[in-house]
């Protein structure tokens, strides 16, 4: 896991606090959700690369899976592979969740927060791993990309959890509105390119360049 000052960080930008300092008790309720966090967290991921088809009339061909998407496509330009990425933290997280919400809604707010933080952090970990494996090829990542993100739409949750096998290899199912349970998961798309693009790992969310073409 990464340093704690920057989780801390994430979890205070998850709880919308912008430019703005988090006050003493909002600190002291995010060290305690990621100690608690921490024991009842399973983190698990699956990924697998897929060759990648642009089509002539603007579609992404993954597999038995065509996209239409502006934003992903861009993305995924120059790009002939793919990883597709699913993540979870576990059904130990939900029960958490669920449990402090009972009692305490303050406290459960700044869990989610924390949870989303932790989340993100252990998907830029696999990433990073990813990466290490691919540039031994002179192959390099682009961002991560999730449906839900610009017009990439979110019933695409569908086929990444199933080209996966999500179910049965990280235990992450899809609600019939295209939810994710345990609810602390994510699926993406991560462009394979031949270019080593500069961007960070820490999204697009952190990231300075408006006009970068590979924006989420």
């Amino acid at each position: 896991m990464i340093e704690t000052e920057k989780r801390v960080r994430e979890a205070v930008r998850y709880l919308g606090f912008g430019r703005n300092e988090a006050d003493e008790r909002t600190l002291e309720l995010i060290q305690q959700s990621f100690k608690d966090l921490e024991q009842e967290a399973g983190p698990k991921s699956i990924c697998q690369i897929f060759d990648l088809n642009h089509t002539e009339d603007g579609r992404l061909v993954i597999g038995q899976m065509e996209i239409q998407s502006k934003s992903l496509s861009r993305n995924l330009k120059g790009c002939r592979r793919v990883v597709l990425f699913g993540a979870t933290l576990g059904a130990g997280v939900d029960r958490l969740m669920r449990r402090i919400s009972l009692t305490d809604m303050a406290r459960a707010v700044v869990l989610q927060s924390c949870a989303a933080a932790m989340l993100e952090e252990y998907c830029d970990e696999c990433q990073k791993k990813i990466a290490a494996e691919l540039e031994e090829e002179h192959l390099y990542l682009r961002p991560r990309f999730s449906p839900g993100y610009g017009d990439f739409d979110i019933c695409y949750q569908e086929p990444v959890v199933r080209m996966l096998n999500c179910a049965k290899t990280i235990g992450l199912t899809l609600t019939d509105s295209f939810m994710m349970t345990p609810t602390k998961s994510v699926t993406a798309v991560i462009g394979i390119s031949t270019q080593k693009d500069r961007c960070p790992i820490s999204g697009c969310e952190v990231c300075t360049k408006k006009d970068c073409e590979y924006r989420r």
